[in-house]
């Protein structure tokens, strides 16, 4: 998955916002989170791609070092196990923005404070 810069949605934007001010974490991070708290909940399935209207990130700044990962878990995530057609660039940029506009809400509604954040991370068995 190639690019250099994403931009999310105007809703998500607006929501990241609200949660940085109760938890003072920065909105890349969040969308981390929110990336990873989407890919859990599944395919996104037949959801509605969302707008372009909000934030614009870098590549480097939404993923940090670990952009080949976060690529990976989408394709495994979306594409199964072993596709019959993989999805391309285009279509996995999509996906990319409608996990972090569904993870957002998700946050926008579990972290009310940072300790929130602290809970969302499974305990180690």
């Amino acid at each position: 998955m190639h690019y250099s810069k994403l931009k999310i949605s105007a809703d998500a934007t607006s929501k990241l916002r609200y949660i940085r001010q109760r938890t003072g974490i920065t909105p890349n991070l969040l969308c981390r989170m929110a990336i990873m708290t989407s890919l859990e909940e599944g395919v996104l399935g037949g959801a509605a791609i969302p707008d372009e209207d909000g934030s614009e990130f870098n590549a480097y700044t939404l993923t940090g070092e670990y952009g080949a990962l976060f690529a990976a878990l989408l394709r495994w995530v979306e594409e199964g196990q072993s596709p019959e057609t993989p999805l391309s660039n285009e279509e996995l940029l999509k996906r990319l923005r409608g996990h972090i506009h569904r993870g957002v809400g998700t946050l926008s509604v579990r972290a009310r404070s940072p300790v929130d954040i602290l809970r969302l991370i499974p305990a180690a068995p």
